[in-house]
């Protein structure tokens, strides 16, 4: 089935925004030195380290209570937003799941948008969504479209480049992470493990749209890792190991980090109870041709749907004495891991939400040590298995001055037993198990803000979320602020020192996505998007909160 051909896209464009701005092209080197210019916000997480980290002080501890919106515009969708803004020569860059915004940062005024265009019939139509951020480079802007698109846009006027189908949402596959640039290749992955797909990533040109390799997260038979799949058995091709999440990039080492999903079906039996590689894993990989240089898997076997598809954190650590290159891991199972990204291997690993799946993490064979939660599932037992997930899919903060994590967990169970065995289909749910919600009581806590030491697994503090947990990213600044948001619609501003809450304001909608902060003219700002999303939080805060996507900006109001 055609998309709509890219001559009708770019009338669309021309019709609905105004006169475009004119930017200069973005280098590999700008990406690689984002931060440095504070004027511009080019990556998601503000750098390839994923630090989610500001040196900008201007907004701070002591006149945060000034910070007011300066404007705020409708991104004219009801299907959630999840995504970061990217910012770059005063023109701010948003994707949702109908449109492609550029906006013009002082004023807040489109500047263009771009519908996007999805399949006739696709099944995800009334619940598209985009994580991560745009990517920019080179003068285009590039994103995925629910329905398996890869799109490169003219950042200059919307118009549409080139446009790429890279897998069959009739298959069970969709797209909602964003893809990233390494070493001049456009990396993206794929969504659709709970729909017996098979996990990959796809290496692209950004200039031409050419496919230059694909990655499989499922090996096939006989090649390294197909030992821990089933012989003599179709399990790896519908295994699981989505990469619905974005990676992250180590320039001197020239090493991208994507997490992988959980294995497909939850019921082990169809798989043999197996590892079942590369699923629940992060995979390092060469940018230039998808090659795994080493990998590690955070849950063998999983049974619990707990992805390792967050992003990770990378970061230079004294440990023992010597300077170590890690990567920071806050898993869905619970457990905040350090990595050496030298090699993959395992150097600390803490809980930093309630776990009961597992006592501990072997530091010497890096594999979870089980309770009987696993047993009495096998067993056909309901079982509550702590946690449903660690936090709900959002980007954590770090700050390389303190060495701390600041992060969101969920405190709630997954409740779950086997379900009668089913044909393994491409593109038909099979998740092998019976689940059903938590009851929650009024008042009762599901979740915390904390600040959290990954080396030790001490929380420095900790603060309470009653009946709602959050489901937005984090913001960590030199002002000694951690900016974030609620599933009740406030953005937060938290004194990084205690937790405390030191100003917050009231969207129209649920703030799902991630801060950011950036200077313009030599004031500083935040923007976040707010607006519910997401199947968890959708489900969860749907009757409590009201639908629609905008961009809000603050700045500090002069004082009198």
């Amino acid at each position: 089935m055609k998309k709509t051909p890219v001559k009708k896209i770019w009338l669309l464009a021309a019709v609905l925004g105004l006169a475009p701005t004119v930017g200069l092209a973005q280098t590999m080197d700008d990406l690689l030195n984002d931060g440095r210019n504070p004027d511009n916000v080019l990556t998601q997480s503000m750098g390839y380290k994923r630090h989610n980290y500001s040196p900008l002080n201007r907004i701070n501890k002591g006149n945060v209570k000034r910070l007011v919106p300066v404007w705020n515009i409708s991104l004219q969708n009801e299907m959630g937003e999840m995504a970061a803004p990217v910012v770059h020569n005063g023109v701010m860059y948003a994707i949702n799941g109908r449109w492609t915004y550029a906006i013009d940062v002082e004023s807040g005024r489109q500047i263009w948008r771009t519908p996007v265009q999805i399949e006739p019939g696709m099944t995800r139509q009334t619940n598209a969504f985009n994580r991560g951020a745009p990517v920019i480079y080179n003068g285009k802007l590039f994103r995925v479209t629910a329905d398996n698109y890869l799109v490169a846009l003219d950042m200059k006027t919307g118009r549409v480049v080139w446009t790429q189908k890279y897998a069959d949402w009739k298959e069970g596959y969709y797209s909602t992470g964003a893809p990233i640039i390494a070493n001049g290749v456009l990396i993206s992955g794929m969504s659709g493990g709970e729909y017996t797909t098979r996990g990959f990533l796809d290496g692209w040109d950004p200039e031409t749209g050419t496919k230059l390799w694909r990655r499989y997260t499922i090996p096939a038979p006989g090649e390294p890792g197909s030992e821990t799949w089933p012989a003599n058995s179709d399990a790896w091709k519908f295994g699981g190991g989505p990469t619905w999440r974005s990676g992250s990039y180590d320039p001197e080492l020239d090493l991208v980090y994507w997490g992988t999903g959980n294995a497909e079906p939850y019921d082990p039996r169809p798989r043999q109870g197996l590892d079942s590689l590369y699923t629940s894993s992060v995979l390092a990989i060469r940018p230039k041709t998808g090659e795994i240089v080493c990998h590690y898997q955070y849950t063998p076997n999983d049974v619990y749907d707990v992805d390792a598809t967050d992003e990770h954190v990378l970061a230079d650590l004294t440990i023992n004495g010597q300077m170590r290159k890690v990567m920071i891991q806050s898993n869905k199972n619970g457990f905040m891991y350090v990595l050496d990204r030298t090699n993959c291997k395992l150097i600390e690993a803490h809980p930093y939400t309630r776990v009961n799946w597992a006592s501990s993490i072997d530091l010497a064979s890096g594999r979870p040590q089980l309770t009987g939660v696993y047993k009495d599932f096998l067993a056909g037992d309901e079982v509550s298995i702590f946690p449903s997930r660690g936090s709900n899919a959002v980007p954590l903060a770090f700050n390389p001055n303190k060495g701390l994590i600041y992060a969101a967990p969920w405190d709630v169970p997954r409740i779950q037993k086997l379900a009668p065995p089913r044909p393994q289909i491409l593109g038909e749910g099979s998740t092998g198990v019976i689940a059903r919600n938590p009851e929650i009581k009024p008042g009762e806590v599901v979740g915390y803000f904390i600040a959290f030491d990954p080396l030790t697994g001490q929380r420095k503090w900790q603060q309470p979320l009653a009946d709602l947990a959050s489901s937005a990213g984090m913001l960590v600044t030199g002002g000694g602020l951690v900016f974030t948001g609620k599933l009740t619609g406030e953005v937060v501003a938290l004194d990084e020192d205690t937790g405390n809450t030191l100003w917050q304001f009231k969207t129209g909608s649920s703030v799902n996505a991630n801060p950011i902060t950036f200077t313009h003219k030599g004031q500083q700002y935040v923007s976040v998007a707010s607006g519910l999303g997401g199947q968890l939080a959708g489900r969860i805060a749907g009757p409590k909160v009201p639908r629609g996507g905008s961009m809000w900006t603050f700045a500090l109001m002069p004082e009198q």
